[in-house]
């Protein structure tokens, strides 16, 4: 059977129509909407939504920032463990940013990290707005038992995700394309992972006009105005 093919900053089928109407989609004003701490907190919405989610420190609200081209829409953090809530931003009203609690910080409580766990579960399960999760790996460290764990709760909730490799401006050619290829063999047993892994450097820009490309097909068309 044929390996479905990675994305990578060399090889793209995205096209110029499809970059440019991507970057048109992130220009637009971007808004904080709330963090919800609780279930009955998360905004009632018809906008599709794409939710983030990844390891603590993992660079999630760095990639937010580079999507968006704002240095505070998520405030970045050397401390993991930080973001507690589910955080939700209008993108001018075509399309809601999520921002789910990390996961996998050693030195938050059991019971810390339950709440967050069943926090996140309840509002991946029946949210029918929420159109992709981006699952987000350091492209230094590939794959952890917490990631997987994360996957199998996404394949549980029926959610479609995807595989984003953050920071690999700091990895090699060569055991990049290795981690993609690890990867993508191990998203063959997951029934809800898109078959394509994403690679992205806050830093550099690298991959960051080609995701947001492939998040503004996710988006309402008409938007607010």
């Amino acid at each position: 059977m044929t390996e479905p093919a990675h994305i990578d900053a060399a090889d793209t089928a995205v096209s110029d129509a499809e970059i440019e109407a991507g970057r048109l989609l992130f220009a637009q004003e971007k808004r904080f909407l709330l963090g919800a701490a609780r279930v009955e907190q998360v905004p009632e919405s018809e906008l599709p939504e794409i939710a983030f989610a990844g390891r603590s420190n993992v660079g999630k609200s760095s990639l937010l920032n580079a999507l968006t081209g704002r240095r505070d829409l998520a405030r970045t953090s050397n401390t993991p463990g930080r973001t507690r809530e589910i955080n939700f931003f209008d993108l001018g009203g075509r399309l809601m940013l999520v921002d789910l609690p990390g996961y996998g910080y050693a030195k938050a409580s059991k019971d810390l990290v339950k709440g967050w766990t069943h926090l996140v579960n309840l509002y991946l399960k029946g949210r029918v707005e929420l159109r992709r999760t981006l699952v987000l790996i350091d492209a230094r460290h590939g794959l952890k038992d917490n990631d997987r764990a994360a996957m199998t709760m996404l394949d549980a909730a029926a959610q479609p995700y995807q595989i984003v490799l953050t920071k690999c401006d700091k990895v090699k050619p060569g055991p990049l394309a290795t981690r993609i290829d690890d990867i993508t063999r191990a998203l063959a047993k997951h029934g809800a992972a898109y078959p394509i892994v994403a690679t992205t450097s806050a830093r550099s820009g690298a991959g960051i006009p080609e995701l947001r490309a492939a998040l503004a097909a996710f988006a309402d068309p008409g938007g607010a105005g």
